[in-house]
């Protein structure tokens, strides 16, 4: 049985999904690639996964950086889950490219190269949102490129995540990319 619950955060309200006591999805309402079955799913507000969430979530739009102590268990497919255990490991309030975790990967797997396009999918279908740091991921150029829940949000995660107000008032818009 798959639970679900709202979660409303400074940047707006999410859905969260649970399984086995595993969190499988966390998205900003209405974003791309919201899931579209969900009508099976039953309301929970209270099961253990999603209290732990909101502390989780609590801690990290305070300005923190909390230890990741919830259970994830995002599906996809094996290429997927092996680019979101790629973007586990990007420190908050870093960032690196497309082109980056292709390199990466191409060297985990035994090949000479891989797509960045191919694992921009894949970044895209990143179905736990904030835990699983897909906004950490720019364009070879430094640009903020593609964010399923907008390039607004994702600005506003990495300022966060250098320390600067969510809601502040800047001149300058790319003033917490760290180059």
């Amino acid at each position: 049985m798959i639970y679900t619950c709202t979660i409303h955060t400074a940047l707006g309200a999410m859905t969260a999904s649970a399984e086995n006591e595993a969190l499988t999805g966390l998205w900003f309402i209405g974003q791309k690639y919201y899931p579209s079955k969900t009508d099976t799913w039953t309301d929970e507000l209270n099961y253990p996964v999603f209290e732990t969430l909101r502390i989780w979530l609590k801690e990290y739009f305070s300005g923190n950086n909390p230890m990741l102590n919830v259970k994830i268990q995002p599906q996809g497919t094996s290429f997927q889950k092996a680019v979101w255990e790629i973007l586990l490991k990007i420190p908050s309030g870093q960032v690196t490219t497309y082109g980056e975790i292709a390199k990466k990967l191409a060297i985990m797997q035994g090949l000479s190269s891989m797509s960045a396009q191919a694992v921009g999918g894949a970044v895209g279908h990143n179905p736990i949102s904030i835990l699983i740091p897909c906004h950490r991921v720019i364009g070879s150029t430094g640009s903020l490129t593609g964010y399923a829940g907008g390039i607004d949000k994702k600005k506003a995660l990495l300022q966060l995540e250098h320390g600067k107000p969510l809601f502040g008032n800047e001149k300058d818009s790319n003033s917490f990319l760290p180059y």
